[in-house]
Formats: C-alpha cells, sequence, structure tokens
C-alpha cells in the first residue's frame, strides 16, 4: 500500500479583501508550519515525493516544513474563492457576508453557484473537479509515501471525491480544516481509502490550543 499525506498550509493573511493580500503566511502561519515540521521529524517516516502548489502561502508552508526538492504542482493551488466572491456579491439572491460564521452558508452557495454556472471563476467548476482529480491520482503510488501541501479547498475536494460526497457535504468538509492540518489517504490495491482527517498532532498540547486557526 501506498499514502498521501495532505497538508493545509499556516495561517494567511485573513483580514485580505483579495487573493494576492491573502497569499502569504502570518507569522503563526510560519510558526504552525514549524512545529509540524518538528513533529514530523520526530514522529513521522519519510516520504519519497513532496509536492506543494505554486501559491506563496503553499511555498511558504512547505519551507518551513523543512523538506528538500519539493515538486510545485499547480493542481494543489486552492479556489480563487475572493475572485467567485466579488462575482457573488452581483448576484441578486446572494446569501449575507458579514462576519466569519456567515462563511457556513456563503460557501456551499458560492461552489454551487459555480457549478451551476451563474458565475465563471477563474477556472469552470468542472476543471476544479478534475484537476484534484488529478493530482491526487499522480500522488496515489503503490507503496509510496506522497507529502502534497496544499489548501482546504482541494483536502475537501480530495475526500469528496474518494467518499462521492457533494457540495452541500464538501463545504461541511471544508469548515472545520484547521491550518496545517494532516489528512491521510491510503492508497490501496482497490483504490484510495481515506485514513485520517484533520489531525493537529503538533498542536494537541494544552500549551499550543490557542494557536490552532481555521483562518
Amino acid at each position: 500500500m501506498g499514502e498521501i499525506t495532505l497538508v493545509r498550509h499556516g495561517q494567511a493573511n485573513s483580514a485580505a479583501k483579495t487573493e494576492a493580500d491573502y497569499d502569504r503566511l502570518t507569522e503563526l502561519g510560519h510558526e504552525q508550519a514549524r512545529l509540524l515540521g518538528q513533529w514530523m521529524a520526530e514522529h513521522d517516516g519519510a516520504f519519497d515525493t513532496v509536492m506543494a502548489g505554486s501559491l506563496r502561502r503553499q511555498q511558504e508552508t512547505a519551507a518551513q516544513l523543512g523538506f528538500g526538492d519539493v515538486i510545485t504542482d499547480p493542481r494543489l493551488n486552492e479556489i480563487a474563492y475572493y475572485d467567485l466572491t466579488d462575482e457573488m456579491d452581483r448576484l441578486p439572491d446572494m446569501p449575507p457576508r458579514n462576519s466569519p460564521g456567515d462563511f457556513a452558508v456563503h460557501f456551499p452557495a458560492t461552489l454551487s453557484a459555480w457549478r451551476d454556472g451563474r458565475i465563471a471563476g477563474a477556472e469552470p467548476y468542472g476543471d476544479f473537479v478534475e484537476r484534484v482529480a488529478g493530482v491526487i491520482a499522480l500522488a496515489a503510488q503503490p507503496g509510496r509515501r506522497v507529502l502534497c501541501v496544499t489548501s482546504g479547498g482541494i483536502i475537501a475536494q480530495a475526500v469528496s471525491g474518494i467518499l462521492k460526497l457533494d457540495i452541500p457535504q464538501m463545504a461541511q468538509l471544508a469548515l472545520p480544516i484547521f491550518n496545517t492540518s494532516v489528512h491521510r489517504i491510503v492508497v490501496t490495491d482497490h483504490g484510495p481509502i481515506l485514513g485520517s482527517f484533520n489531525a493537529t498532532p503538533h498542536l494537541d498540547h494544552p500549551d499550543r490550543q490557542a494557536i490552532r486557526t481555521h483562518y
């Protein structure tokens, strides 16, 4: 069997209003990634391949983990969510987006509008689904361990593809994903199987509860 380990990037600039402003780690995000790298060095096995998306926050997270020879694959890049929300703002029946709590309603509504063609985004929804499936298929190498540094939307879609979930369930998966959380997919002869989801072993000590973040 093989194993795919998906890691979400560290905390990014959640006060941003654009994709470009969001795409950098905060000081806490760097610390979260450094702690995960330390935990992996002490407790995890070696990886045969390390991959990361091309976004700055993903590359910074991979660097803090301490792995060399990282393969950059843009298929691990996050949904261009700020671009999609800009389009949602122009729809007459958009859900409210006044506080972080509204994300639970706005996110699945945005994905549904994207899938149904009511908003366009930087890529068609079908292309997004296909690129996530493609990079997971590439990482699913029998007998090898592959680490992918990516983002919450990619992780949620990858798991949804395995479990055959639709957008409402995919959105529920995405909402609680912690920064620098670890997700394992077991590669078997019969296809990929979800092994674990949203683990934060490097932050589970009581003294580190305050630095567990979603945004």
